[in-house]
């Protein structure tokens, strides 16, 4: 009699699908070899980014290559899948997927059935409605925004030092950043250290006239480092020229103009948009239970609370938090528990498939550690504050650890082992946006029409 396989769906391909699927081909080696179990994994690309060293792609310390993890070679024994997973009914255990060739070959999205769900789709960037935002400002969630927002630094320089209008140079040289936390903080001190390092190749530009302007719109910036070192880090950036806003609002970018709740107006040509994340709208296309704020509601096992079979953690699950004294609280949606979960969760369904028991996922959070820049930084890490050189080396020696692969490990040292030896890149490949654009001009057809700044998505 034969039986027919475990069938294991994985949706999404982040922290948590990658490291789950990656630890469930090991655990559950022998079973993938007789066919007893089947990983399918479905993610929207082919790859996983690492998204702490997006700052540092962003400022061409490491190869935007070298910040993702090719998902076919490291998950050689899963199933992949590129497309996005519209719809999941658990009752049925049927997920609704509209992949890449569903426009092409005409017959629509596929169903792809299972037995065990892992639902990990990350977050997506939360917006609000501000007048002129989805016209012209980016997000920082992923390489190609790291990468076109590195390019368009460097465009605005080049038009600002070629026009002859002072508005709109002042323009091209104001920078505005609207969220305090990591990816805000750790884009706009990466950011800026590449653009003043990259004026001295400008005649007519010096890095005092950059402008660089941070709007958070609570009493801090930084709140995972703790008080004291968040304190730190503004002096630090002010102490660059960079303009802290706190208490403050981005109430319209229209017209590229960036008016401030403060009464504060700057015309400005980039607008970088990191004020928070939300869940991504998978959750809410299921029949699984959502908290108060759209995340699935978690046991401590990582089980989806209430259901069978289905299993989840990351951004996308509330799990309570077992180290705290404080009831009710659940774990902060960030890598670090994302990464250690991802290990627990692969665990438990290795055991779940061959019957045996299932532990909970506990985990005392250990601290934080952000860049400021080249040799500088902020850390508190077991109840230790760190700042300067100390905390900046710790940052990379922390997340090289925790990169996967020892192939990415060994590519990312070689880049900043040879960018100590180096001069920085200062190249803006911002053409790489419109790749047909020379060949439409020699066919005849003409120069493609500008858009404004790269959107989210």
């Amino acid at each position: 009699m034969v039986t027919e396989p475990v069938r294991i769906l994985v949706v999404g391909g982040g922290y948590v699908g990658m490291y789950t699927a990656l630890r469930l081909q090991r655990k559950l080696k022998a079973e993938l070899k007789s066919g007893a179990v089947r990983i399918t994994v479905v993610t929207p690309d082919p790859y996983m980014t690492y998204q702490p060293f997006l700052p540092e792609a962003a400022a061409g310390n490491i190869s935007p290559r070298h910040v993702v993890v090719p998902l076919r070679r490291v998950l050689d024994k899963c199933h992949i899948v590129i497309g996005e997973a519209d719809r999941i009914d658990h009752t049925g255990r049927t997920a609704t997927v509209t992949t890449l060739a569903s426009p092409e070959d005409g017959t629509g999205a596929i169903q792809l059935t299972y037995d065990e769900l892992v639902i990990a789709p990350g977050s997506i960037s939360r917006t609000l409605p501000v007048p002129g935002l989805a016209d012209y400002a980016i997000g920082f969630k992923t390489v190609e925004e790291a990468i076109g927002l590195r390019n368009h630094v460097i465009e605005q320089m080049d038009i600002a030092s070629s026009t002859r209008d002072p508005a709109i140079r002042d323009a091209a040289l104001t920078f505005v950043f609207v969220g305090g936390g990591y990816a805000g903080v750790e884009a706009l001190a990466e950011l800026e250290d590449m653009a003043r390092y990259t004026a001295r190749y400008y005649h007519n530009i010096r890095p005092e006239d950059l402008k660089w302007i941070l709007v958070e719109a609570s009493d801090r910036i930084l709140p995972e480092v703790g008080e004291e070192m968040g304190r730190y880090a503004i002096r630090e950036l002010r102490a660059r020229n960079i303009d802290v806003r706190l208490q403050t609002r981005l109430d319209s970018c229209e017209h590229r103009v960036a008016v401030l709740s403060d009464g504060a107006r700057f015309p400005t040509r980039t607008v970088v948009w990191t004020a928070g994340v939300k869940p991504a709208p998978i959750l809410a296309a299921t029949d699984l239970p959502l908290n108060e704020r759209g995340r699935l509601a978690c046991t401590a096992e990582l089980r989806v609370a209430g259901t069978e079979h289905a299993w989840a953690a990351g951004d996308a699950a509330a799990v309570p938090d077992l180290t705290s004294e404080e009831k009710g609280k659940e774990c902060a949606p960030n890598a670090q528990h994302a990464v250690r979960q991802a290990k627990v969760l692969a665990e438990n369904i290795a055991s779940a498939v061959r019957g045996g028991e299932l532990k909970e996922y506990r985990h005392k959070y250990v601290g934080s550690v952000a860049s400021l820049g080249l040799h500088k930084g902020v850390a508190h890490v077991y109840g230790r504050k760190l700042k300067g050189y100390p905390a900046w080396f710790m940052h990379r020696a922390y997340h090289l650890s925790r990169v996967p692969t020892f192939n990415r490990k060994a590519r990312v040292l070689a880049e900043w082992t040879l960018a100590g030896l180096f001069k920085r890149e200062i190249v803006s490949l911002g053409s790489l946006e419109h790749p047909r654009a020379e060949f439409e001009i020699a066919a005849g057809g003409g120069p493609p029409a500008k858009g404004p700044a790269p959107q989210e998505n």
